[in-house]
């Protein structure tokens, strides 16, 4: 989720996790899991912030997320293939202004593994919006990123552990393959 190039840019250290998402993401399609891409995409101008959200409103005024612009393209490492889903959401859980909740049910998919950039900005709120709709959940913790490391930690070693499966890339091949 919200793997673009801007939001690489920004919160890209170095760690490796773009060579993780794409082992994950060749992982799935190998074994007939459906990829959904979920990018967070704003029209031009304001007119979809309210400036109570201060979030989305300093978004729009850094240039961040705009329709069109080429740094809300899913970056090109881990860009999608035929047969794979967009889906662009409005706000920061994947559910938010987005057709997500249908397009799952209507592949009968009860369960997601979820990684995106930011840890913080759309992976917990996608989690907690999966959770109230009794989604099966895992994180692939090492194909995440967030600005803020501690933070991510705290998500990934703390919080998400409590509601959903934590796992590394290569834990979650292993579990598959004992399936």
């Amino acid at each position: 989720m919200d793997v673009k190039r801007d939001v690489v840019a920004i919160a890209d250290d170095g760690s490796g996790c773009l060579p993780r998402l794409r082992r994950a993401i060749d992982g799935a399609r190998a074994a007939g899991i459906p990829v959904i891409y979920v990018v967070l995409v704003l029209q031009p101008g304001d007119r979809e912030v309210s400036p109570r959200n201060k979030v989305m409103t300093n978004a729009v005024r850094a240039g961040l997320f705009t329709e069109g612009q080429p740094g809300t393209e899913i970056h090109d490492d881990v860009a999608p293939r035929q047969g794979d889903v967009v889906v662009t959401k409005r706000r920061g859980s994947a559910f938010s202004g987005s057709d997500l909740d249908l397009v799952l049910r209507a592949r009968d998919i009860d369960s997601l593994v979820l990684t995106g950039i930011a840890t913080s900005a759309v992976v917990l709120p996608t989690l907690w919006h999966a959770i109230d709709l009794d989604f099966g959940l895992t994180v692939l913790a090492d194909a995440c990123l967030d600005t803020d490391p501690e933070v991510h930690r705290i998500l990934t070693e703390k919080l998400f552990p409590q509601w959903a499966e934590v796992v590394a890339v290569e834990d979650w091949f292993k579990a598959m393959a004992r399936r």
